[in-house]
């Protein structure tokens, strides 16, 4: 019998890359760390693309790069197995949309220290974080200025969940407020994918307006942005990924 293919996220053996079972003589010595770095991204690029771009491999986070609040063109996408990075590197120099995109491997450390850098710039104020100075997208700082000013109906909706993230994650992001499952809808695109948001209903206008303190704080290693939200967008959302 031979063993699945080492992962370091729990990715079931029935995955769609598991390459028939093969050895990559991981013995003696750990599987390399599963991630390839992008360049020459779109700059209204979104997870999705990334997504479809290495449409049928697994992808367990995608980390946008930024540089004095601005979308840099770069992205870092942590892959289920050590053996997709093979195939990920395949897409090197294809399009995305009308530019090509230079894909390159990767490690660990520079992962793990553009997610450092990110999440400093998401705590000290970054230029994005309000779109001032220039630093951001106009439609960024018209959303921003606009939250404090929205109505609450006990409804928040979730940006820039992970597409590995379910249930107990938010459950886990708001453990400060009583919810459950059943409050929690991850919305999903018409082929059944998560689209990276989600709504969650507190019961309450009060309770959700609390909840706002969470917003750009982070679930791993991307930060959430929360916005005020109705029933009636929650259902119109759901019922596109039926």
């Amino acid at each position: 019998m031979v063993d699945p293919i080492p992962t370091y996220f729990g990715g079931s053996p029935s995955s769609s890359f598991m390459y028939g079972g093969a050895s990559y003589g991981y013995i003696s010595h750990p599987p390399p760390f599963p991630v390839v770095r992008l360049r020459g991204l779109p700059f209204d690029c979104t997870e999705l693309d990334i997504h479809e771009f290495f449409q049928g491999l697994d992808i367990v986070d995608v980390l946008f790069v930024h540089k004095n609040g601005r979308f840099s063109g770069e992205a870092f996408c942590v892959l289920a197995y050590p053996l997709q990075v093979d195939f990920a590197i395949q897409k090197n120099r294809q399009n995305m949309g009308r530019r090509y995109v230079e894909v390159f491997r990767s490690k660990r450390q520079e992962y793990y220290t553009a997610v450092a850098h990110e999440v400093s710039d998401s705590r000290g104020g970054s230029p994005r974080r309000g779109g001032g100075g220039g630093g951001g997208p106009p439609r960024m700082r018209s959303v921003d200025d606009g939250k404090e000013s929205a109505e609450h109906t006990g409804v928040l909706r979730m940006r820039g969940l992970p597409f590995s993230a379910g249930k107990e994650d938010v459950l886990d992001f708001f453990k400060d407020f009583s919810l459950s499952e059943e409050s929690i809808f991850i919305v999903l695109n018409p082929d059944g994918r998560p689209t990276g948001e989600a709504f969650v209903d507190f019961g309450s206008a009060e309770d959700s307006k609390l909840a706002m303190v969470k917003d750009r704080m982070m679930l791993g290693s991307r930060y959430i942005e929360l916005f005020p939200s109705a029933t009636k967008e929650m259902d119109y959302a759901i019922s596109k990924g039926k």
